[in-house]
């Protein structure tokens, strides 16, 4: 399926739906007040939303339910892949540290990725909050979501869990590293 094709055909939700109900059922832990019939709902009302979790999906992030917008009723789903998704891996932070390359340049960027799959990456206080659902990057590291204040200065920031702790760094926005990728949500 092309990128530019933001609609699933009814096999290929199907398909997803069966995934997701499959990593739901399995992970009771991460969602333990939110029923299935609801988030199907949610789903079936929200069609467009499907492309983006088969994004997900497609690039190694298994996404899955980790709570509900107790303001908008709205399901959010994270990237719960155990290791940063693999189809997402070996890019720098966003389009500015892209184009600042002038050479052995990534093959693009996450924040641009994410706005592609209709996502956002986690913040900090996100990605904490999906490591207190289990244990998330003990290999690898994920890009989140930088304040502006650190951008502005050319730094950007990312997690990982190491010796039962997560763990925040910085780094050069345009540095990418083939162990680095992003972790995103989409609220549905």
């Amino acid at each position: 399926m092309s990128s530019k094709q933001k609609a699933l055909t009814s096999k290929q939700q199907e398909e997803l739906l069966e995934i997701l109900k499959a990593r739901f059922e399995k992970n009771q832990k991460r969602h333990k007040e939110v029923e299935w019939k609801h988030v199907e709902a949610r789903l079936s009302a929200n069609p467009e939303k499907l492309w983006s979790l088969n994004q997900m999906q497609e690039t190694g992030g298994e996404p899955d339910v980790v709570g509900e917008d107790k303001d908008s009723g709205e399901i959010i789903f994270v990237d719960c892949s155990p290791e940063s998704p693999i189809g997402r891996r070996g890019l720098c932070y966003d389009k500015q540290a892209l184009d600042s390359r002038k050479e052995h340049k990534p093959e693009g960027s996450a924040v641009e990725t994410a706005v592609s799959m209709g996502i956002e990456l986690l913040t900090e206080d996100e990605y904490r909050d999906l490591q207190s659902l289990g244990e998330f990057d003990k290999k690898t590291s994920s890009w989140v979501k930088t304040p502006a204040d650190i951008r502005k200065l050319g730094g950007a920031l990312f997690c990982d869990y190491r010796y039962g702790k997560v763990f925040v760094y910085h780094n050069g926005a345009q540095s990418y590293y083939a162990v680095r990728g992003f972790r995103g949500r989409v609220k549905v």
